[in-house]
C-alpha cells in the first residue's frame, strides 16, 4: 500500500474565525483541537459507491492551523514565518459540490463572508468536471468541482480547456 494522505492544513491567524467560515460555507462540523489554536473540519459522510450509496470509506478531514504557532511542532513556542501566504502561488484545496448544492450557493456564501470570487463556469475536459474558484479571507484557494456526467453538455457562457 503506497504512502497515504490523511489530512490537508490550512493556514489562518484566526482558525477560530476561518472554522466558523467553513462550517457556513460548507456546513461541515468544527472539531476544535483545542479552540483557536487548531480545528478540525469534518464534512461527514461516506465516500460513495458507483452505485450512489455509501461505502466503508469516511470522507477526508481538513484541519485548519494558528499560523502564529503551528503545532505540532517540537518547539514549543514554534518558529517563523507566523503569518498566512500573501504572494504567490499556494496549495489549492478541490471540494466536490455535493448534488444537493449548487456553486451559485457556495460562492455567494463565501463572498458574503468576506471571500474573493477568482472564477467560474469553466469546463476542464481532462477530467470531465465544471469549477469554479474562490480565495478564502486567510488566502487559502477554494476550487470547487461539479461532476460534468458520461455526455456533458457544456453550457455555452462557460470557458473550456
Amino acid at each position: 500500500m503506497p504512502n497515504t494522505l490523511i489530512f490537508v492544513d490550512l493556514a489562518a491567524d484566526d482558525p477560530s474565525a476561518c472554522a466558523r467560515f467553513y462550517e457556513e460555507v460548507f456546513g461541515w462540523r468544527n472539531d476544535p483541537r483545542p479552540e483557536g489554536e487548531y480545528h478540525r473540519m469534518v464534512p461527514g459522510g461516506q465516500f460513495r459507491n458507483p452505485d450512489g450509496t455509501d461505502s466503508e470509506i469516511g470522507n477526508l478531514h481538513i484541519g485548519i492551523f494558528k499560523a502564529g504557532n503551528a503545532r505540532p511542532h517540537p518547539e514549543p513556542a514554534g518558529v517563523a514565518p507566523r503569518e498566512v501566504a500573501s504572494d504567490g502561488r499556494r496549495p489549492r484545496v478541490w471540494i466536490l459540490i455535493d448534488d444537493d448544492d449548487t456553486p451559485e450557493r457556495i460562492l455567494g456564501a463565501a463572498t458574503e463572508r468576506g471571500a474573493r470570487e477568482l472564477w467560474r463556469n469553466h469546463y476542464w475536459s481532462t477530467f470531465n468536471g465544471y469549477n469554479h474558484a474562490f480565495v478564502d479571507p486567510w488566502g487559502n484557494e477554494i476550487v470547487l468541482w461539479g461532476k460534468a456526467g458520461p455526455s456533458p453538455v457544456v453550457p455555452e457562457h462557460f470557458t473550456r480547456e
